[in-house]
């Protein structure tokens, strides 16, 4: 099992800049994909950016790219979620995931298996 712990979250103002940082608790032998969803009040929880175990194959939605940018640094067992030019559509809580054995990025709730509990980002205009 994995524990996985956000942070970073914040407030910010539009147009300004975020990173946030999701660590795993304990490294183990299997590879995980990784992404970020993000949820905000009275809505559903959405796909925001995903990235494979080799970080060779990222995937943004099209709302956040080329202002967003996902990366990881498996040797710190952490990935990463580099916020630029935030709008205050951005404001929502920010989850990250992770699909054990994973081999591609994955896009969809269901294809994972272990969930951070969540930042919070709040984008003021």
């Amino acid at each position: 099992q994995v524990q996985l712990v956000e942070s970073g979250g914040g407030l910010v103002q539009a147009g300004g800049s975020l990173r946030l940082s999701c660590a795993a608790s304990e490294r183990t032998s299997s590879t995980y994909a990784m992404g970020w969803f993000r949820q905000a009040p009275g809505k559903e929880r959405e796909f925001v950016a995903a990235i494979s175990w080799s970080g060779g194959s990222t995937y943004y939605s099209d709302s956040v790219k080329g202002r967003f940018t996902i990366s990881r640094d498996n040797a710190k067992n952490t990935v990463y979620l580099q916020m630029n030019s935030l709008k205050p559509e951005d404001t929502a809580v920010y989850y990250c995931a992770a699909r054990p054995g994973g081999s591609y990025y994955y896009t969809v709730q269901y294809e994972y298996d272990y969930w951070g509990q969540g930042t919070q980002v709040t984008v003021s205009s």
